[in-house]
């Protein structure tokens, strides 16, 4: 005996049908059950497919979870799944096709908090960084070298990330209206136990950090000495021997492995 689906099929194309399908599965309270189906045996579908992903969302992003009731955190994970269209089949990459959403479609609301987006980001760091496969080459590091003549090779592991708002601190017991007046930078690395941490650093450690990362040639003292000119530092020594302290600082947290050789 034909089954309801397969009649379906044969009356318009089958992609058409997958369509009509998914359709429904994504928006069932507006897109009709494509004739021949039950509607008993879609529910489950239904069910299953948004539930599924709405889980996954809540895993990746518990802080942000806990600031939504149920009906205005499923009001926004549903349009999600009705509205954004995944770029890649891997469960586990969902969580960040979730901050394209956010950046690109979702329509704030009066429930919505300024901070949502840059505390989604740093939440999907940690599960970014958790699964990371990058690897150095060996011979890449020369683990003991001079960290002001040499140029200091920061781990691919070590995120150095800037944000508007105090996203680590964000709960609900301090949700900011406004961001922080010299803005919040961190780093959240893996370490050799493949834990994931953080560290809070000022603006000047920030710039450090990004000098040597666009500036592959840059010994640590060269990219010091630059500073203190940006800062207008009356002592360009001082900036580079408080400067060393936070490289070794940054080496034994294994954010900084040692230098390029």
């Amino acid at each position: 005996m034909t089954s309801p689906s397969l009649k379906v099929a044969n009356k318009k194309s089958f992609k058409d049908w997958q369509y009509s399908v998914t359709a429904h599965i994504r928006d069932p309270e507006n897109v009709a059950i494509p004739d021949g189906l039950e509607e008993r045996r879609m529910k489950i579908y239904n069910d299953l497919f948004f539930n599924n992903i709405d889980s996954f969302i809540t895993d990746s992003f518990p802080v942000l979870r806990t600031l939504y009731n149920d009906e205005d955190w499923l009001a926004m994970t549903r349009s999600f799944f009705i509205k954004h269209q995944c770029h890649t089949p891997l469960f586990l990459e969902i969580a960040q096709e979730f901050i394209s959403y956010l950046q690109n479609e979702h329509e704030m609301r009066e429930c919505d908090f300024p901070f949502m987006l840059e505390l989604a980001h740093y939440e999907w760091v940690e599960l970014a960084l958790s699964i990371d496969e990058s690897e150095i080459e060996p011979g890449t590091v020369n683990t003991d070298g001079d960290l002001l003549d040499g140029h200091p090779f920061i781990s691919p592991l070590a995120w150095p990330l800037s944000y508007q708002f105090e996203v680590h601190k964000i709960g609900a017991d301090y949700l900011p209206e406004e961001g922080a007046a010299q803005g919040t930078h961190l780093i959240v690395y893996r370490d050799n136990e493949d834990d994931v941490c953080f560290m809070e650093i000022n603006p000047v450690t920030a710039r450090l950090l990004a000098l040597l990362n666009e500036n592959e040639d840059f010994s640590g003292r060269e990219a010091l000495q630059q500073i203190a000119t940006e800062l207008q530092h009356p002592s360009a020594d001082a900036v580079i021997e408080g400067g060393l302290s936070t490289l070794k600082e940054l080496q034994k947290r294994q954010i900084i492995l040692g230098t390029k050789r």
